[in-house]
C-alpha cells in the first residue's frame, strides 16, 4: 500500500513538473499574441495587464501596412518550400548512394563529409558569400538556396534509415531487372517517409527562421525574407511595441501551425526505423 501512494504521488509531482514548464514555454508565446492585440496605453501601462480591455485585431493590418510583409511573407514561402524540396531530393539521393551503390572511397568520402559537421556554419559564411558574390547571385533569391540545399545532417540521417533496409530486398529486386532508380523512388522512399518527412520539416523551419545569411546577401526591400523585414520593422515602427509583437506573430504563428499539424510525422520520424513486420 505504501509503495503504491508513493507511486502516485511520484506521477502527481511529475505531471506538476511538466506541466510548469509546458507554462512557461508557452508564456512568452502567449504574452506575445495577447500583447499585438492591445492598444500603446495598454502595453505600457503599470502594473502590466494580460489580457487587452478591447482586443485590436487591426494592429495586424496597422503592422502590414507599416512594412510590406506581403513581399517578405511571399519570399519566405518561396525559399522554403523550394529549399526543401531541393534539400530532400539531394538528401535523398546521396543517402541512397552512399547507403546501397558500391563505389571505390565511398566510405572515406562519407568520413570526410561527416567531419564537415565539426566546422561552425558561421566559419563557411566568407567562402559561400564569396562564391555567390563570383557567380553573380548577390541579392537574388538563388543566394538563399542554393548555398545550403546539401546538409549532411540529413544526409546521414536518412542514410542510416537507408541501411536498416534489408539486402535481400534489394538484391530481390535486381533479380526482377529493377533499377537502382526504381527501386529508390518505389521502395526505399515510400519505407522511409517518416524520416523524409522529419527531414522536410526540419528543414522548413530553418529555412523559415534564417536570418544571419539573409541579412548578409540581401539588398533590396524585394528580396528580403520576414526574419530580415522584422528587424528592418523594429525601426519602422518605432515604440509601437503592439505592431512588433504583431509583426512578430506574423513571423512566428506559420511554424506554429506547421508543427502542430505536422507533429504525428516529427515523432515519427524520430523515433521509427527499419521495416516493421
Amino acid at each position: 500500500m505504501g509503495g503504491t501512494i508513493r507511486k502516485k504521488i511520484a506521477i502527481i509531482f511529475t505531471h506538476l513538473f511538466l506541466l510548469t514548464g509546458a507554462v512557461l514555454t508557452l508564456l512568452p508565446f502567449v504574452w506575445m499574441i495577447l500583447t499585438s492585440l492591445k492598444d500603446a496605453g495598454e502595453v505600457v501601462a503599470m502594473p502590466p495587464k494580460f489580457f487587452p480591455s478591447v482586443w485590436h485585431f487591426d494592429n495586424y493590418i496597422k503592422a502590414l501596412a507599416v512594412a510590406p510583409f506581403g513581399q517578405y511573407f511571399l519570399n519566405t514561402l518561396f525559399v522554403t518550400i523550394v529549399g526543401t524540396i531541393l534539400t530532400v531530393f539531394i538528401s535523398i539521393l546521396t543517402a541512397f548512394g552512399f547507403s546501397r551503390l558500391r563505389f571505390p572511397g565511398r566510405d572515406l568520402i562519407f568520413s570526410i563529409l561527416l567531419a564537415t559537421l565539426m566546422i561552425p556554419g558561421e566559419m563557411l559564411i566568407i567562402t559561400n558569400y564569396v562564391t555567390v558574390s563570383k557567380l553573380g547571385w548577390v541579392d537574388t533569391r538563388a543566394a538563399l538556396i542554393f548555398p545550403w540545399v546539401a546538409n549532411v545532417f540529413y544526409i546521414y540521417l536518412l542514410k542510416q534509415f537507408f541501411m536498416q533496409m534489408p539486402d535481400a530486398l534489394y538484391y530481390a529486386a535486381k533479380v526482377d531487372a529493377c533499377s537502382d532508380w526504381r527501386y529508390l523512388w518505389k521502395i526505399m522512399v515510400p519505407n522511409n517517409k517518416h524520416a523524409i518527412s522529419t527531414i522536410a520539416i526540419l528543414n522548413a523551419i530553418g529555412c523559415w527562421n534564417a536570418f544571419l545569411w539573409p541579412l548578409i546577401v540581401t539588398n533590396s526591400e524585394s528580396k528580403r525574407v520576414l526574419s530580415i523585414g522584422l528587424v528592418r520593422f523594429q525601426t519602422e515602427a518605432g515604440t509601437h511595441y503592439e505592431l512588433l509583437m504583431a509583426a512578430s506573430a506574423i513571423l512566428v504563428v506559420p511554424m506554429i501551425v506547421l508543427y502542430l499539424v505536422l507533429r504525428k510525422q516529427i515523432i515519427s520520424g524520430v523515433t521509427s526505423s527499419g521495416i516493421k513486420g
